[in-house]
């Protein structure tokens, strides 16, 4: 039996100290407004864009042949040529960028940072936690654009026949993407802390997917784009399978170490306040 003088000393385990600053993250992200805010904005994201496609009779003037098209495109496009193409649930990605961002930066703003890495918290836990929360906000982000999708769909009287098991397969990969995003938003932020305009232009341009776009637009539409985040969040489109859904979670979960292991590497070598 462990002398009790000497359990006060004892460190917690790892499972006790992530446990522990989930618990302080998601408190603090269900009771402030940051997250209510930004799954309206997701809910409200199909129904502009449905608007922007409206007709003058009220039915859908040819960005779109088919309801789900609002939710993920008909195949891999990694080379946009209208915005039609875009206007997908790809766009969570960027809005829940801006909202790591806001997270994070108020992390360093308020002294929270400074606090925690001066007590106990060790800097990978802070890197898993803040990845863990920024994939849990975008993943409910996802059902409410799913949600306001499925409303937007109704509106413009578009069909809705459509692969069940596609379909499935399509949003089950973006939201498994969504721990990918995250990771890199949160080794992002971490980097540029204190430059809180440069990781939000940064979060927004790599969510956009620009970088790929642009290699695309070069070596055309190909599958080898998918090790890249943006290339696997497209690969999850309305022809999605079983193997699509594999690429997504191998891609997400990978990434999400590489981005974690650098920001720890970048917390632990220069000042973190």
């Amino acid at each position: 039996m462990k002398n009790p003088a000497m359990l006060q000393f004892e460190k917690p385990s790892f499972f006790k100290r992530i446990k522990g600053m989930l618990g302080v993250d998601f408190y603090r992200l269900f009771h402030t407004p940051l997250l209510y805010i930004f799954l309206v904005i997701a809910a409200l994201i199909p129904a502009l864009v449905s608007m922007g496609a409206m007709g003058g009779e009220g039915e859908a003037a040819g960005m779109f042949t088919n309801a789900w098209q609002i939710v993920a495109a008909s195949k891999p496009l990694y080379v946009i040529s209208d915005m039609g193409e875009y206007a997908n649930m790809n766009m969570v990605f960027i809005f829940g960028g801006i909202m790591i961002s806001i997270f994070i930066g108020h992390d360093y703003k308020s002294g929270y940072v400074k606090q925690l890495f001066t007590t106990h918290a060790k800097k990978q836990d802070y890197m898993m936690s803040k990845t863990l929360l920024g994939a849990f906000s975008m993943a409910c982000m996802c059902v409410t654009y799913l949600i306001g999708g499925m409303i937007a769909g109704m509106a413009t009287g578009l069909p809705f026949e459509i692969n069940a098991g596609s379909l499935i397969c399509a949003i089950l990969g973006k939201m498994i993407m969504s721990l990918g995003w995250a990771s890199l938003y949160t080794f992002i932020n971490v980097i540029f802390r204190s430059k809180f305009g440069i990781s939000i232009a940064l979060c927004f341009v790599l969510g956009t997917g620009i970088p790929v776009i642009g290699a695309a637009a070069v070596i055309g539409n190909t599958p080898a784009l998918n090790i890249f985040l943006y290339g696997s969040s497209v690969y999850a489109c309305l022809s999605a399978n079983a193997l699509s859904l594999f690429i997504c979670l191998m891609n997400s979960v990978v990434w999400a170490v590489v981005y974690n292991v650098l920001g720890w590497l970048v917390l632990s070598r220069r000042d973190c306040y």
